[in-house]
């Protein structure tokens, strides 16, 4: 786990095999600390005192501690009591206590200990922990008051007694991630700001990559100035003594480094690696990059060895960049830090850059070179095994030098985490991403993800980026093309867009890509080919000016003047064999940049698309205006502003006015017998011994009874099959009805003919039956159905499946070609709140269907939100309930009505989230 501080330690259960650990522990703890423990001076354990907190049975008595180096530096026991206070195997309550070293306290660790002693006690029935404080123990005190969790508490006989159920609440949540945040916010800052590395590696060849690396790190701190009293140490075991390389003297070991040492860079041979952790960790290291290639990207062997690794360098009490790692880059003004194999300290500016590939790290940060972007912090992790950009997240949320973040990824490790995460994040600072392996899914050899995170879909992905308001782009150019116009630019208000420039071509092709990209552009505004700076001035602030714009995009090319074949860089005249003939407009230029600061005022952004003005987007610079070579490039990353915006205004309105709505006809306790009951059956028992896992089908009858308990109610559906089962069906359900098959083949395919509709009579359902029946191959194998005739309206598609890595998704879209053959489906995340649901409709491509397209009449809208709403909880009330599909939802002008639906469920899953605060072990 992460401590306050950023640091690591281990929390495990005590053991017979600890009594001279605990015996240890317990001498390094203050007099005082002892008295607040017992109650009493107790100045050492006793042979029985030793016993007893080493042996426990796991369920009645539960003793876990903290250790780092293999040292304990912190305890916790509970006892389980009964009514009157005595112990009990029975009882639901239990008495908690704590000790932690002084030298450990205010790092968090009673905090994180006592997440974790509750979770164990939950598990094994314990509802609610007491405990007894001496009123002058307000470090302790504090611990459990500030837990968040439903508390008693009492003073009697001079001392504080208090009582808190283990159920976690919402508070208790809320404490639980905030100090994950600040812990995992602390553990990057200790990355980013050593006061002295070393690199572990390094050789006298001058283009090995330990040479590369102290060559990178002693340049980024001379850009520190002369007051950095930072140190950069090398170290070669085979190094002869008084060795020097770039006027750094080697050693041979890091333990011989005199002073401490916060950082190790390590680019030793895999083989040597774990010695070398070994060595940083008996010096107190803090942290370890480990650019060594030969870990899980070469098979199971290398996972292996990465798995070790990462638990010898968390025992020891370091987080790990890597391995497999190009490294970390910090341009701090004051302690810049280049512990990278770039050769070039990006300069300074509000990008946090994250990524997983070591290519693509080199193409972030030439690409960003390039562009004149400056850069806060950037990390290329590797194979990710520890350290990943969830935890640069939490560091950028608190990082003033951040104004925008960019990544690069592969994979996820923990996608409920990145949404959760992501989420608090992006209503600060926007997030732009490049998502790679989009069709293919593959994931890069030795990527460290757990096997629910493996298949992750990509409409599932795009869900999780939506909800989480961040942008998701196609390209490295797209990333930085928004990421520029996000950082330089205010957020626009709307779509509406003006187009103002000296070029009808191009002015149309940005109009016509703003049409496409779904923005709302006025006729452009054509100033001609010989318009002046002036010109361009008048017209950019008129625009500009104008309340019903939001946005202005400026298009330019050359101006062509009588007499003159174009202006060249610093606006002489050029000919027109000229190399600089078009590549710059001083004016046009100062019209630009002073129109930019009126845009600043007014909170809009302004933007330039230009053809053969390569020298114009240098002088926009210094003003922060985005100049893009090509309209569609320009009008992309306004449509990504734009979209951005409204999710921050949605969010921001959402936190006042969004709910989940309070719903009659629910009764989750019948719903959840009927679960429990269906995966007892045989076949359910049977079927969690099959490949893909232990998901079955509900019968119709009992999936129709589940969702009734969530007051969905599916228009029933009786078999036919034969013309007298019919018959005697429809007159028990009632003129007119429809007759379709149900088999497996032929579900929702009235293509094939396998429907009958408008059925008003006897003769004609024992015509449509023997036509069905012949047409089908006979009425059994089509398992024909009676059911009455639904009102017309709009056929829709609600479903909700549970992905194991991100949790329950709900989806929506119009029944047949629009969701099957084009993928037009919306989805949310559950649990949905009425905003969501009301989104997810109108989200569609073919959502004008509902709302009196054509001059048909509207549906009831309000009905399909209200069944949306019921099946999101459903499926956040019972996580035994892997998918639900109704299909077809018809929805009429007034109510609706469901005619199919399938659930199936499955064993509980593992939570991962929800638990205490942990590390990952992949």
């Amino acid at each position: 786990m992460l401590l306050r501080d950023g640091g690591t330690a281990r929390i495990r259960p005590i053991t017979p095999a600890d009594a001279g650990r605990l015996v240890e522990f317990y001498e390094q703890v203050s007099d005082q600390s002892k008295y607040f423990r017992f109650f009493a001076p107790y100045p050492r354990l006793s042979d029985k005192d030793v016993r007893r907190f080493t042996h426990h049975d796991f369920v009645n008595r539960v003793g876990l501690a903290v250790v780092i180096r293999d040292r304990f530096i912190a305890t916790v026991r509970y006892d389980r009591i009964d009514a009157d206070g005595r112990p009990s195997e029975t009882g639901t309550d239990a008495e908690v206590a704590f000790l932690v070293q002084d030298a450990h306290q205010g790092r968090g660790v009673a905090s994180a200990l006592l997440e974790h002693i509750a979770a164990v006690a939950q598990e094994r029935g314990i509802r609610r922990f007491q405990a007894e404080v001496l009123p002058e123990n307000r470090k302790m005190v504090k611990v459990f008051t500030d837990a968040g969790y439903t508390q008693h508490r009492s003073f009697a006989d001079g001392v504080v007694h208090l009582e808190f159920d283990l159920e976690p609440t919402a508070a208790s949540l809320a404490v639980m991630r905030a100090r994950e945040h600040r812990a995992e916010a602390r553990s990057v800052q200790r990355l980013l700001t050593p006061r002295s590395v070393a690199v572990l590696g390094v050789s006298r060849h001058p283009q090995t990559v330990g040479r590369a690396l102290l060559r990178d790190l002693l340049a980024g701190f001379e850009a520190g100035g002369k007051d950095d009293d930072r140190r950069v140490y090398a170290v070669n075991r085979n190094a002869p003594p008084g060795t020097e390389l770039d006027g750094v003297v080697v050693h041979r070991s890091i333990l011989e480094i005199p002073g401490p040492v916060d950082l190790a860079v390590i680019a030793v041979p895999a083989a040597a690696v774990p010695a070398a952790v070994a060595e940083c960790g008996a010096h107190g290291v803090q942290g370890l990059v480990v650019v060594t290639a030969g870990y899980a990207e070469t098979g199971p062997e290398g996972r292996d060895r990465q798995r070790a690794l990462i638990r010898q360098a968390r025992a020891a009490g370091m987080r790990v960049v890597g391995p497999n790692a190009f490294g970390l880059i910090s341009t701090d003004a004051d302690r810049p830090l280049n512990a990278s194999l770039a050769p070039v300290l990006p300069r300074r500016g509000g990008f946090g850059i994250f990524c997983q590939s070591g290519a693509i790290g080199v193409a972030l940060l030439e690409a960003a070179h390039r562009r004149g972007l400056g850069v806060s912090s950037f990390a290329s992790v590797g194979n990710r095994a520890d350290v990943s950009g969830n935890d640069l997240l939490q560091y950028w949320a608190e990082d003033p030098a951040t104004e925008v973040v960019l990544l690069y990824l592969e994979s996820f490790g923990n996608p409920r985490k990145f949404t959760r995460i992501a989420r608090r994040l992006a209503t600060a600072k926007p997030i732009v991403v490049v998502k790679g392996a989009r069709h293919t899914g593959s994931l890069p050899p030795g990527h460290a993800v757990p096997p629910t995170a493996t298949g992750l879909r990509d409409a599932t992905v795009d869900a999780l980026f939506e909800q989480a308001g961040v942008t998701r782009v196609e390209t490295i150019t797209e990333l930085y093309d928004t990421g520029e116009l996000l950082a330089q630019q205010p957020l626009p208000a709307g779509p509406r867009v003006a187009v103002v420039g000296n070029s009808d071509s191009l002015g149309l092709l940005t109009h016509d890509a703003c049409l496409g990209a779904g923005l709302r552009p006025r006729t452009p505004v054509d100033l001609t080919t010989a318009a002046t700076g002036e010109n361009f001035r008048i017209a950019l602030n008129v625009a500009l000016d104008d309340p019903a714009v939001d946005a202005v995009i400026a298009v330019a090319i050359p101006p062509i003047g009588t007499g003159m074949w174009g202006v060249a860089a610093g606006g002489r005249p050029a000919g027109p064999d000229d190399p600089e003939l078009g590549s710059d407009d001083p004016e046009i230029a100062a019209a630009l940049l002073e129109a930019g600061e009126r845009a600043r005022e007014l909170g809009k952004p302004l933007m330039l698309t230009h053809l053969a003005l390569t020298g114009l987007p240098s002088r926009l610079r210094p003003g922060g205006i985005p100049a893009y070579p090509a309209p569609e490039r320009a009008v992309r990353a306004l449509a990504h502003a734009v979209h951005y915006a409204q999710w921050r205004r949605r969010t921001a309105e959402a936190e006042e006015t969004a709910r989940v709505p309070e719903l009659d006809r629910i009764d989750e306790a019948g719903a959840r017998a009927l679960v429990e009951a269906a995966l007892s059956t045989r076949a359910a028992v049977a079927a969690r011994t099959q490949p893909g896992g232990a998901r079955i089908t509900l019968p119709d009858a009992d999936a129709a009874a589940l969702l009734a308990h969530y007051g969905i109610d599916v228009s029933p559906a009786r078999p036919a099959p034969d013309e007298e089962t019919a018959v005697r069906a429809a007159g028990a359900l009632g003129y007119p009805v429809a007759l379709k098959a149900t088999a497996p083949h032929l579900r929702h395919r009235p293509d094939l003919g396998s429907v009958r509709l408008d059925l008003t009579g006897e003769p004609g359902l024992r015509r449509a039956h023997r036509e069905l029946d012949v047409l089908l191959g006979g009425a059994a194998q089509a398992e024909l159905v009676v059911q009455r005739l639904a009102p017309r309206g709009v056929d829709t598609v609600i479903g909700a499946t549970v992905d194991p890595a991100v949790g329950a998704i709900l989806s929506f879209g119009l029944a047949g070609a629009p969701a099957e053959l084009l993928g037009d489906v919306a989805h949310r995340l559950v649990p949905a709140t009425d905003q969501d649901v009301a989104g997810l409709i109108r989200e569609v491509r073919a959502a004008p269907l509902l709302f009196g397209w054509r001059g048909a009449e509207a549906v009831d809208t309000a009905a399909l939100e209200e069944v949306l709403l019921r099946v999101s909880r459903l499926v956040d009330d019972l996580p035994e309930v892997a998918s639900v599909d109704l299909e077809p939802v018809v929805v009429a002008p007034h109510g609706l009505a469901i005619l199919g639906a399938r659930v199936r469920i499955a064993p509980l899953p593992v939570r991962s989230d929800l638990g205490p605060r942990a590390m990952s072990t992949l």
